[in-house]
């Protein structure tokens, strides 16, 4: 996997001054554009389209100081269909224009091209099992949250805090498939996975029902369709070991594994320690096997 998401960054490379098609690296990587997207956005920390920009951004941040040709040509060469757009997109990578740049020789960002290696240290495994599911429903509370990689999510915290324990206890009589119990699912999330995107968030339970009538006033229902499912255990201080655990799912397990993302709703049962300190939890992803 890893040797192909490289030979996709060559392209990207060899093809800063043209448009750059998501589906193309998907192909050369020989996945999926949708688990591409997740797959980049984990590895490297930021979204493609992220990325694909500061690079184009950092060569052709080279051409204008080296101050050979007209500015607008070095726009038109990248993409930029006036000197006016390039000059924003620019001053919003360096922080400063390009006739500035180019005036004072500034000193300006430089994205570096990224090559993915796997690093296998061996002082702990992970924990997973591989399950096919019938369709199934997630009955709950929704909101709309913002996506936070590190650190509480205070969206999160807040919504969960506004709901009546009874309203709880009446949800988790329903709960009848696994994982059991009250669960958050996130459904809806941004291809980029970059902070700060928004995604739908659950506070419910996993049910065969489709729409049952004991479910509390104001609850919402998600129909999941039969699938496969990867589901990852994991315990640690809370909130870090549930965050890093998707952290290393998309680093480590997929990248040594036939499998991929799909879209479906990403599912987390999580049991904290009296004083809220440690967490265990275990993480449902929606998978599907790699094409041979």
């Amino acid at each position: 996997m890893l040797e192909r998401l490289n030979q996709a960054m060559e392209h990207i490379e060899d093809h800063l001054g043209e448009p750059i098609d998501a589906a193309v690296l998907a192909r050369i990587a020989a996945t999926s554009e949708y688990h591409l997207r997740r797959m980049f956005s984990a590895l490297a920390g930021m979204p493609l389209s992220e990325y694909v920009r500061r690079r184009r951004l950092t060569v052709a941040g080279a051409e204008v100081l080296a101050a050979r040709e007209p500015l607008l040509e070095i726009a038109v060469r990248y993409g930029y269909g006036s000197g006016e757009a390039f000059a924003r997109a620019f001053r919003a990578v360096h922080g400063v224009g390009p006739g500035e740049a180019r005036r004072t020789g500034a000193a300006l960002v430089s994205q570096p091209r990224l090559t993915f290696r796997l690093t296998v240290e061996g002082s702990s495994s992970m924990r997973y099992r591989v399950v096919d599911r019938t369709a199934f429903t997630v009955v709950g509370l929704k909101t709309r949250v913002p996506l936070v990689h590190h650190g509480p999510n205070q969206a999160v915290i807040d919504f969960v805090r506004g709901i009546d324990r009874p309203v709880l206890d009446r949800l988790e009589n329903l709960s009848d498939q696994e994982p059991r119990g009250i669960v958050a699912v996130c459904d809806d999330l941004d291809p980029s996975r970059a902070e700060g995107t928004e995604l739908d968030y659950y506070q419910g339970v996993i049910t065969s029902g489709t729409a049952p009538e004991a479910a509390p006033e104001g609850t919402t229902t998600l129909t999941v369709p039969a699938g496969t499912w990867a589901v990852f255990t994991t315990s640690g201080p809370a909130p870090q070991a549930i965050q890093e655990l998707w952290r290393d799912v998309y680093t480590e397990w997929f990248p040594s594994n036939p499998y991929r993302t799909r879209p479906g709703p990403e599912i987390l049962r999580t049991r904290l320690s009296p004083d809220g300190s440690e967490a265990e939890g275990d993480l449902w992803l929606p998978v599907e096997r790699e094409a041979s």
